[in-house]
């Protein structure tokens, strides 16, 4: 199932695993390049599972857009284990504070007869104009949010 909403994304897939097994994949910045669909995340420069709401985790990137090579700092926003795990990507400023970007993914896992609903949500539309103007939002049309869940399924078999 898909949805487009006006500045967000919802599409549901079941996945053929538990959420627990769904979850780990989730929750491991090592594994983030295995639930895209392309080469855009790279490898995690925070290998420690994440484990609450608040923690903050890092990826390597690469989009020509957005200038090339960067480093993703991850705000985690939501965090129930086995059920919803969320984050807000941005950048550490000059003080090392985290300066998000305004879009946000989160995934909540539904129990499913054998196998798990999982639904993700990108939501940009805490994303300022500026940016907008610069890099275009949303960066990828829904069939990314869909092959990113059909990533996610890989990943967890």
């Amino acid at each position: 199932m898909t949805t487009g909403l006006d500045e967000r994304y919802v599409v549901t897939r079941t996945i053929a695993a538990t959420p627990a097994e769904i979850f780990a994949v989730l929750a491991d910045p090592t594994r983030h390049k295995d639930t895209e669909p392309g080469d855009w995340v790279r490898d995690a420069v925070d290998t420690d599972p994440v484990t609450a709401e608040g923690q903050m985790f890092a990826v390597n990137m690469f989009l020509e857009q957005a200038g090339g090579h960067y480093v993703m700092h991850n705000l985690v926003t939501a965090f129930d284990e086995n059920r919803t795990i969320g984050w807000l990507p941005g950048q550490l400023d000059e003080s090392g504070q985290h300066s998000p970007g305004g879009w946000t993914w989160r995934y909540d896992l539904t129990p499913n007869g054998a196998g798990t609903d999982v639904t993700l949500t990108y939501d940009w539309s805490g994303t300022v104009q500026e940016f907008r103007d610069t890099v275009g939002v949303p960066v990828f049309p829904v069939q990314f949010i869909e092959e990113s869940l059909a990533a996610l399924e890989r990943a967890v078999r």
